[in-house]
């Protein structure tokens, strides 16, 4: 009950509704073990539904029936696609007499948080390509650079967390088919489409990033953001059998019949499945196209309104996932934070965060535009955002809050109503911000200790 609403949940790209039916199916089935396939053979069936068959069918028609997706073997992605690639890389190695110990994959800065603890817990290193000023995902040309023999793979995002922003595949594919020519490697690609893999055949179709670039060997996706499922389904699909080492699939048969299974965990429900399926049937590639076409339109109507105020700049891309990520332009009087703890008296749950290494110096704002995010509710959303302008500007900046409020603590005589003793009050406030915003100074240090530190989180 004290919970937030998710309807308003403006930070997850999680599906958070989806129609009677289908909650109705989910209810109906969730007793259901996945991995019990011969026991639920039906919903084994379901597993090979329409999109990876759609999918694989980017990679030509003599290849269409060999692709093997992750709707038959779902996993925590991305450890099984992270794995696939490690193993043949190593068994690559090991074949031509070479050490394969030190293994590495490249990545922006911008990477989600899985792939960092696929490095970390499967022993391989992070090389990660750091963002610069104004462009915050991975740059192909210095990807490329980063590649060595020990290189798994290069992994590029189809939808930045942070912004939303598609990664060049194209480019970054055509780069590393001149290196590899230049060098005899085999470095290839994975993409993560989690939120892009619904976003890009629907909304961009002309665009290549898939399986139409040789280099592209695997693609994973959430079926649980724009496949419009709730938590948590997603899968991978592989170009061919091939680049998915049988070794790595274990069959067992003391559920009735062999099966086969490539995941880190076993049991698992089975409603995700089926509802995804169902959403399938449901809607039709003409159901996900007018869905993703009305997200857009919502995306840039936000855009709009959120320009008009005349105080953000806009950081999310036309090409790339239907958000808005917005950063003020002129922070010396207040802060994104600020702005995300006081939408919340509206209901309204918007993140507030830094850009990845080398552009933490840019704080923003995200709205995810999903399914049920109407234009009632960008248009209400705008309103609360100047809304909430509009009660800061009216209050002295944060920092100046929070010194005066030590003064106070510190002098009891300053809590009286007079208004000689509020001058004295905002002359000593202002003589300590001044020393506050005195770069590089010891008496900034003791300043920042005495007032600020004991009003905030502790960081400073």
């Amino acid at each position: 009950m004290l919970d937030g609403n998710p309807r308003l949940n403006l930070a997850s790209f999680v599906t958070t509704w989806m129609e009677p039916e289908c909650d109705k199916l989910i209810m109906g089935s969730l007793s259901k073990n996945y991995i019990d396939m011969d026991e639920y053979p039906v919903t084994t069936e379901l597993q090979g539904g329409p999109l990876p068959e759609g999918w694989s069918s980017r990679a030509g028609p003599n290849q269409q029936r060999k692709a093997r997706g992750l709707l038959a073997f779902p996993c925590v992605m991305p450890m099984c696609e992270g794995l696939a690639f490690k193993r043949k890389w190593q068994n690559k190695r090991k074949a031509e007499g070479k050490s394969y110990d030190k293994p590495n994959i490249v990545t922006g800065a911008n990477v989600q948080v899985c792939w960092e603890k696929f490095a970390r817990y499967f022993e391989v290193e992070l090389k990660d390509v750091r963002l610069k000023k104004d462009y915050y995902v991975m740059d192909p040309y210095e990807a490329v650079e980063m590649v060595d023999e020990n290189t798994i793979c290069v992994c590029a995002i189809l939808g930045s967390t942070y912004n939303g922003e598609f990664e060049d595949v194209k480019l970054l594919n055509d780069l590393l088919l001149k290196k590899n020519k230049k060098t005899g490697w085999d470095t290839q690609i994975h993409v993560d489409a989690a939120s892009g893999g619904f976003i890009a055949p629907f909304l961009f179709p002309e665009l290549e990033w898939d399986f139409r670039l040789p280099l592209v060997k695997s693609i994973n996706v959430s079926g649980h953001k724009y496949g419009l499922v709730y938590p948590g389904i997603g899968w991978v699909i592989w170009r061919t059998k091939q680049d998915l080492p049988e070794e790595l699939i274990f069959h067992v048969n003391y559920l009735g019949a062999d099966q086969p299974t490539f995941t880190l965990n076993f049991s698992k429900g089975a409603s995700q499945v089926i509802a995804q399926y169902y959403q399938l049937i449901r809607l039709g590639y003409e159901g996900y196209k007018s869905i993703m076409e009305n997200c857009q339109a919502n995306a840039k109507f936000l855009t709009e309104g959120i320009k008009k105020t005349g105080r953000f700049d806009i950081l999310s891309k036309d090409i790339g996932v239907p958000l808005v990520a917005f950063s003020l332009k002129d922070r010396s009087q207040h802060s994104e934070y600020e702005i995300a703890d006081n939408l919340r008296r509206f209901g309204w749950i918007v993140p507030a965060y830094t850009m990845a290494p080398n552009a933490e110096d840019v704080s923003l704002l995200r709205v995810v535009i999903r399914e049920d995010f109407s234009r009632t509710l960008a248009d209400r959303l705008v309103e609360d955002i100047k809304n909430v302008l509009k009660y800061l500007d009216a209050r002295p900046p944060h920092i100046i809050e929070a010194v005066t409020e030590a003064l106070v603590e510190k002098d009891p005589s300053l809590k009286s109503p007079e208004e000689s003793k509020l001058d004295v009050i905002k002359a000593k406030a202002a003589s300590a911000v001044s020393a506050l915003l005195e770069p590089h100074s010891e008496k900034s240090l003791r300043a920042w200790k005495s007032f600020a530190l004991p009003k905030t989180n502790g960081t400073c």
